[in-house]
């Protein structure tokens, strides 16, 4: 980040593996506990899909000394806001409210990370709970199921990639008390969390309470991550979807991504805001303006899961485009690939880089002012790459991609020959599809 909006950080370790983060800012009274583990579905074995969404709920079921209900009541009587989410490759929660409640918030956490109440009454709660939510936010939403479940199935090989980050019913059904249970044991432990504290705290007095609420909570043995490689894909890739609750065809298109933290990764996303950031972009004058074939877009390094932030790879680069029903899909996905071939053949201009640039560092000025935003930023660095120090410094390194690098990832990570493409259609499945 630039000098004038350097973000303070102290980094500790407690003796049980907890990583700490704490950025403190006094500019508004409020204070944000951000708790992130390193467990998401990716790590979800065959027959237990669904498990690191469903215990994403199940951690909000009450606790030893915080029976159920009572998380919700302190944080919202105190003036504050909470949830959690589940991501491909961790699950995170999150506190904000007042600072001088601050403590509220990291003793409920604290709480429920040493004895979360797990039994078969609240097992069957919130396994109703998320089966509903599947209906009511995937089943009966358009191109929800092609976005979540049918586009892993095209771009990836490797099952931990590949399958529903939501679970299916009979998975959901099959989970016993004890599975939880060993779950929770498992990868609910202060060596695979990072805690960060951002917002109006004083180090001094949050670290010792960091350390009375935590420090005592035994560490456990993790088990090895799950090998996530993906074969090399040398040929295109397509998929057919029918959607029945679609008014209007999509399609998307997508090409395997860069390792984290490579010169390849900054550049294509620089690359990604040239063609699709902001109305200035390639994709919005030329595809939505100018041949008025696309009504809506949206793509990410990373999507519909991640963005650059927390895209781990193995991953995908990848555009989701509502269409109108005047244009074929296949036209679609021509008018998309004339774009890309257009950099990796001629590069960019310089009044487009420099317009690039200035998005990227508007946006990340914007996104980090919120202690939230700040301190789940601050977590993610250091669970995904051991450094939350990024959060002053990654900036530079995506401005610092140049022309060359991007016309090159235009060129070898876009190449049609990479390329996946999954159309929805409007109308009923059709029988043996």
């Amino acid at each position: 980040m630039p000098a004038e909006f350097r973000i303070p950080i102290e980094r500790f370790t407690l003796s049980n593996g907890l990583r700490v983060i704490l950025s403190p800012d006094h500019s508004t009274p409020v204070a944000t506990v951000y708790l992130i583990y390193g467990v998401g579905a990716r790590v979800e074995e065959r027959g237990r899909t669904g498990f690191a969404h469903l215990f994403e709920h199940m951690m909000f079921q009450g606790s030893k000394n915080a029976p159920k209900g009572t998380h919700f009541k302190l944080i919202e009587a105190n003036g504050g806001a909470l949830n959690g989410s589940t991501h491909p490759d961790f699950t995170d929660y999150f506190e904000v409210l007042p600072s001088n409640k601050l403590a509220v918030a990291l003793w409920l956490e604290a709480d429920r990370m040493r004895g979360l109440q797990v039994n078969r009454a609240n097992l069957e709660n919130q396994r109703q709970t998320v089966k509903q939510e599947r209906r009511l936010a995937f089943d009966n939403r358009p191109y929800a199921v092609a976005i979540v479940e049918r586009w892993p199935q095209l771009a990836f090989r490797n099952w931990h990639n590949s399958h529903s980050i939501i679970g299916s019913f009979e998975d959901l059904d099959g989970a016993t008390v004890a599975d939880v249970r060993r779950f929770f044991q498992t990868y609910y432990a202060p060596n695979n969390a990072v805690l960060a504290v951002a917002g109006d705290l004083r180090p001094e007095e949050t670290r010792r309470l960091v350390e009375a609420y935590f420090g005592d909570i035994p560490a456990q043995a993790l088990p090895s991550p799950p090998n996530l490689t993906e074969p090399p894909q040398k040929a295109p890739r397509t998929g057919v979807h029918r959607d029945p609750l679609a008014q209007v065809p999509a399609v998307i298109v997508g090409y395997p991504g860069p390792t984290r933290r490579t010169p390849n990764y900054y550049a294509l996303v620089m690359l990604d805001i040239v063609l699709t950031g902001g109305e200035s972009s390639r994709f919005h004058q030329r595809l939505v303006k100018g041949r008025q074939s696309v009504i809506q877009y949206e793509a990410n390094l990373g999507w519909p899961f991640a963005g650059p932030a927390d895209y781990k790879d193995p991953g995908r680069y990848a555009v989701f485009l509502l269409h109108k029903p005047a244009f074929r899909s296949e036209q679609i996905v021509k008018q998309v690939e004339e774009e890309i071939r257009a950099v990796a053949r001629a590069g960019l201009r310089r009044r487009e880089l420099a317009r690039a640039r200035a998005f990227l560092r508007s946006n990340r000025v914007r996104q980090l002012q919120s202690s939230r935003t700040r301190a789940a930023a601050l977590g993610q660095y250091e669970l995904l790459d051991g450094n939350p120090d990024y959060v002053n410094t990654e900036l530079d390194l995506f401005l610092a991609a140049t022309p060359d690098e991007i016309q090159q990832a235009a060129r070898e990570w876009l190449a049609p020959e990479r390329r996946s493409v999954l159309e929805i259609v409007p109308g009923k499945k059709q029988e043996g599809r």
